[in-house]
């Protein structure tokens, strides 16, 4: 952390000192800040706010190549830069940088910066999913791949713990990570899993009954079922747990 409060918006946005682009900084003081101030103060997500300020970068250096000032710049000039876009990189690229400039545009029309917003109008190219990408296991797969994990060993047992769950309540790695002990639970006699997601958001649901023993050998044979701050599934062992 710096000392430099000066600094901060560098730090947040980028390694560089001077983060405001040309076509900005020469709107003067006001709209500089209220640039910086979307990216540090408008997006808490540090891979979101990388994004978009690398959408936000590339227009206006696309703006200052054509000789734009950002009051001049209308829809018309939002459009021919996605087009260009649409040239080199997939549309979903396209649409999230077409999106990261439309807010940046938004933040400064609420700041006064300026009156109305010239992308608001502008679409991105038309982009639909049909078939997913990522490939799922079968029943018969999943059922080779929990039987094939070697259970005479710590590791084993964790890991056998970690991808059933995964399969069988289709959690995202991080939420499976991140249960602790106590999110493991008996109700109505059912083991439940408590899942924290994104958002501070959180998902009980029972476990079906092989992940019931998948997650109660885990946590037996390592000692965990009174250790509840520790986490259930961490993706390490402690130094004193045998895994052999």
């Amino acid at each position: 952390m710096t000392d430099d409060p000066g600094q901060l918006p560098a730090i947040l946005l980028t390694e560089t000192a001077s983060p405001v682009p040309a076509v900005i900084a020469a709107r003067g003081h006001q709209a500089g800040r209220r640039f910086v101030e979307f990216f540090t103060a408008n997006i808490r997500n540090p891979n979101t706010r990388k994004a978009y300020f690398r959408a936000a970068t590339e227009f206006f250096d696309w703006c200052d190549q054509a000789r734009l000032g950002l009051l001049d710049i209308e829809p018309v000039h939002v459009a021919a830069w996605v087009e260009s876009l649409s040239r080199d990189f997939s549309p979903p690229t396209v649409k999230q940088w077409l999106a990261a400039v439309r807010m940046l545009f938004d933040w400064l029309v609420v700041g006064q910066v300026l009156a109305v917003n010239p992308a608001a109008a502008v679409r991105g190219p038309k982009y639909v999913v049909r078939v997913g990408k990522t490939p799922v296991l079968g029943a018969p797969e999943a059922r080779q791949l929990l039987d094939s994990i070697n259970t005479a060993t710590m590791v084993g047992l964790r890991d056998r713990a970690l991808i059933g769950l995964l399969v069988f309540t289709f959690a995202r790695i991080g939420a499976a990570l991140g249960m602790t002990v106590a999110d493991v639970y008996w109700q109505h006699r059912r083991l439940w899993v408590r899942l924290h997601e994104k958002g501070g958001k959180e998902h009980s649901m029972p476990c079906h009954h092989n992940l019931e023993t998948y997650l109660h050998d885990y946590i037996e044979a390592v000692g965990l079922a009174d250790d509840k701050p520790r986490p259930a599934l961490s993706h390490q062992l402690p130094a004193d747990w045998r895994s052999d």
